[in-house]
């Protein structure tokens, strides 16, 4: 209970916030909202971010709950946490490892893994460490008892680990190390042969996660054109790093600097000359205790598959994240909390205590204060520019939140600094393009548009915004081709659909639009814009009771757009129900006072109603704030 209460302590600032940069893409997609798409989770690789299909399930079932609410996943998480932290205990109790609890407690507040419960995206690790514990408690139980039940419990455990996330694959290895630390040997019969199922099941996963990687994530292109040479010397230096951010986590930030890896410095080799020194050093002291290079071996295999011999999509932008470490870290955590418990034994109790609970609370106070970065994309991203200046995807995201927000100005100059920071990336010169589209800049931004499918032509959402922009210059036709081939590349892309039937409404075919319009919401439900222009089309059409329910929906997933608000005052006017039209536009009005077109609309409707003084002020207000040319 103790370890639930200060965990949820630590994580107090983060419990409040909201989805930050892809949690939106792991949390159920509507399209797998039903039975069927529960089987698609399972079934088709491609259908969730990453074929984790355990996980997603959990996704599934936690948006049946609490639907897009992030606190449900934001409080499952800390749960999953502190819950990991207590198995973690248990399983050193088991093996007689000193200071359980103290590890235990040090793991649940230890900043390094705020990444991995405060990002409701990393539930593959929360969740994932659960179930490995839970294998690997199982197993040593089976390694005493040798029973059935407990091998295939274990086993179970283990392969829901697996499909929650491919790093687990690395425990039966460290099983290994841990009974080679117990009895000194490891026998083929007694040992090995019980963990061979589990490495088979573990490389298994480890490959097909690596063609997801590849294939469908897109972890290729000159950013992973490292040779064997470069990986050897990233992963010394890896090494290093994650051991110098679990023993002093200062300056944490969530995209580290990428390292230039330069086999002709000679200070490259130092970082993997270390290693090696370190792993002699531990087995000459092994001679009188074995701890101390087991602690290591089972750190530095856990992050085998992120030591940058395995491509993973995050190494665009950075060779370590916080998030890697998290299962690593165990191993570490648990020895300098054996040596701390075992170094005080001759101290007075009072000394030791004091020494716990500084070490806690100090971990709890860097916690709290870390957590508190993952309130919001924008505090996220603000904070990692901050502290890391060349962080190009952090500007290219910040950018994007400002246009969000209407602050364009600052966007542009963050998605400038994007591209300045990293030509060759298709994603900046997008989001420079897009920027510059919503400013109205369109004839500038078709260069960028066009530059980034120079690099990337099969870039769906550049073709969608290099669209936009050729109708905004007067380009129907290529505008329209540029949606056409953007559907091709991802056909369950909601936005050129819905641009596609814009273009067709505009140039008389309300018809065709109809058709994209409903095909768009297929794709995304709560497609408000779309909604909105299925109306209008449909009132152009002249046929004004089917368009209503499809304004209702628009102002119900959109009450705060004056607009759609506006232009469903319009299509009531248009079929004569003068009255409820007066309710929309006087609404729209109230929602946005400097409304000059909703002025003018509401003073022609009053007028028609016979309320011509009402009339004449929304005439007058209509043209005090856009004057006649």
């Amino acid at each position: 209970m103790a370890v639930f209460l200060v965990t949820l302590l630590a994580y107090w600032p983060s419990l409040s916030g909201g989805f930050v940069w892809d949690d939106d893409a792991h949390v159920t997609k509507p399209e797998l909202r039903s039975w069927n798409g529960l089987a698609r989770i399972w079934t088709e690789p491609a259908a969730t971010q990453q074929y984790y299909p355990l996980l997603h399930s959990a996704f599934w079932i936690e948006h049946r709950l609490w639907g897009d609410n992030p606190l449900g996943y934001r409080l499952l998480n800390f749960f999953l946490h502190a819950a990991a932290a207590c198995l973690f205990a248990a399983v050193l109790r088991r093996l007689a490892v000193p200071g359980a609890w103290l590890a235990a407690f040090v793991f649940a507040l230890h900043p390094v893994c705020v990444e991995s419960v405060a990002w409701i995206t990393e539930q593959k690790n929360t969740l994932s460490l659960v179930f490995y514990l839970a294998a690997a408690l199982g197993y040593l139980r089976f390694d005493v008892t040798r029973g059935r039940s407990a091998y295939f419990s274990a086993t179970a455990f283990f392969v829901a680990a697996l499909l929650c996330k491919s790093v687990t694959a690395t425990l039966p290895a460290a099983l290994l190390v841990v009974i080679w630390w117990k009895r000194g040997r490891i026998e083929w019969r007694r040992d090995f042969l019980p963990l061979l199922p589990w490495l088979a099941l573990g490389l298994a996963a480890g490959l097909v996660t690596s063609w997801v990687e590849f294939h469908l994530i897109g972890a290729q292109g000159e950013e992973y054109g490292l040779s064997l040479l470069q990986r050897g010397l990233l992963a010394g230096r890896v090494v290093w790093f994650y051991l110098g951010k679990l023993l002093w986590p200062v300056s944490l930030v969530f995209i580290y600097p990428r390292w230039n890896v330069d086999p002709q410095a000679l200070a490259s080799y130092a970082f993997p000359a270390g290693v090696f020194l370190l792993i002699a050093a531990f087995a000459w002291q092994g001679l009188r205790s074995r701890g101390p290079l087991a602690a290591l071996l089972i750190f530095i295999g856990t992050l085998a598959p992120a030591l940058g011999f395995i491509n993973v999509y995050p190494f665009k932008f950075s060779f370590v994240a916080d998030h890697f470490q998290y299962h690593a870290s165990l191993a570490i955590i648990a020895a300098v909390s054996a040596g701390l418990i075992l170094g005080l034994q001759r101290t007075p109790r009072w000394v030791a205590v004091a020494a716990g609970i500084v070490t806690i609370g100090l971990s709890g106070f860097l916690t709290h204060r870390q957590s508190a970065v993952y309130e919001s994309n924008f505090v996220l991203f603000k904070t990692t520019v901050e502290k890391n200046p060349a962080a190009w995807m952090a500007h290219g995201n910040l950018g994007m939140m400002l246009s969000e927000a209407g602050r364009l100005d600052e966007a542009l100059l963050h998605v400038r600094k994007a591209v300045e920071l990293h030509p060759n990336a298709p994603e900046p010169a997008n989001s420079l393009g897009h920027v510059l589209n919503l400013l109205g800049r369109a004839p500038e931004a078709l260069s960028h548009f066009q530059r980034a499918l120079a690099l990337r032509p099969n870039f769906p959402e550049a073709h969608n915004n290099l669209g936009i922009a050729l109708i905004a210059t007067r380009r129907p036709a290529e505008g329209i081709a540029e949606f056409n081939e953007a559907i091709r590349l991802d056909p369950k892309y909601a936005a050129p659909r819905f641009n596609l039937g814009l273009a067709l409404a505009q140039s008389g075919r309300t018809g065709e639009a109809v058709g994209h319009f409903e095909q768009a919401l297929r794709l995304k439900p709560d497609y408000a814009e779309a909604e909105l222009h299925w109306g209008v089309c449909l009132t152009l059409q002249g046929n004004h009771s089917a368009a209503a329910p499809h304004f209702e929906r628009a102002i119900q997933l959109n009450p705060t757009s004056a607009e759609t608000l506006r232009l469903y005052g319009v299509a009531l006017g248009q079929a004569d129900r003068i009255p409820a039209a007066i309710v929309q536009l006087r609404r729209a009005v109230q929602l946005q006072p400097h409304f000059a077109q909703a002025h003018m609309d509401l003073s022609q409707l009053l007028r028609l109603n016979g309320q011509n003084a009402e009339a004449d002020l929304h005439h007058r207000e209509a043209l005090r704030l856009s004057p006649p040319r």
